[in-house]
């Protein structure tokens, strides 16, 4: 084995301790609560979201990966939420720094433990816990909603709520797959909320997806129109080819 591929391993491997993992879990963390401290927020929907919230005891909330880091410090911490994380590395890294925030994490995707995940996540919200699904998450497309949202809405009777944010001054990554936006401090933001939706039990696979495109249309509207007034540039959602099918009630 070269030295080259003996170091690749070697680095690969410290990336993954314990250690590593915790120290830039709170690297993100200590990063997501200045920028949430220093920055001179809109808000809009918030008020409504959270008396949707009270209203329902249990609720699912999504918003787009690129944006995750923001969420959580919208978060009143009045009402418990679990949020569903990838069992990769990264998803390692994202369930420390949710953690650090106080939030609830279920580990499962739609590449990893997903019946498990799935189950978890209905019992969650069964007993008043809500759910947080980063639904173009963990590899893309970017700003595509996958069918598990609709679709834990229509078997718990619960309203999905979409949340945005945007801040002046960030720097959009396009090199990555989520074209993640990283803000600076001490700047200006908007936080909104979108919703309730709610999906009828008895929908058919032609009324879910109709839902679904809905919610993306408008999450995604609603994402372009904040980050016009923040001046950042539109960020175009990725493309899928693959018909979305949803399980037989």
């Amino acid at each position: 084995m070269s030295k080259a591929k003996i170091f690749k391993k070697s680095l690969k491997k410290l990336l993954r301790s314990k250690i590593i993992t915790h120290m830039i879990s709170s690297l993100i963390y200590y990063y997501a609560l200045l920028i949430g401290k220093t920055t001179k927020w809109q808000t809009k929907g918030m008020k409504e979201f959270y008396a949707g919230w009270e209203k329902n005891k249990s609720l699912i909330l999504i918003g787009w990966h690129g944006r995750a880091m923001l969420y959580p410090y919208f978060w009143n911490k009045k009402r418990p939420l679990n949020a569903l994380v990838s069992l990769h590395q990264d998803g390692r890294l994202i369930a420390g720094f949710l953690e650090k925030c106080g939030l609830g994490t279920i580990g499962g995707s739609s590449n990893g433990n997903a019946v498990g995940s799935a189950r978890d996540l209905i019992e969650s919200l069964q007993k008043d816990t809500a759910i947080c699904i980063i639904p173009d998450g963990p590899k893309g497309p970017n700003m595509k909603l996958s069918k598990s949202p609709v679709y834990f809405a229509q078997k718990s009777g619960k309203p999905i709520y979409g949340i945005t944010c945007s801040v002046k001054g960030s720097k959009i990554v396009h090199k990555a797959w989520d074209k993640m936006m990283i803000p600076p401090p001490f700047s200006e933001g908007i936080c909104e909320l979108i919703g309730p939706y709610y999906v009828p039990h008895n929908a058919s696979e032609e009324e879910l997806e109709k839902i679904r495109q809905q919610i993306e249309t408008e999450l995604n509207q609603t994402c372009f129109a904040a980050d016009k007034k923040m001046g950042i540039e539109k960020i175009t959602p990725g493309s899928t080819a693959k018909k979305k099918r949803y399980p037989k009630n």
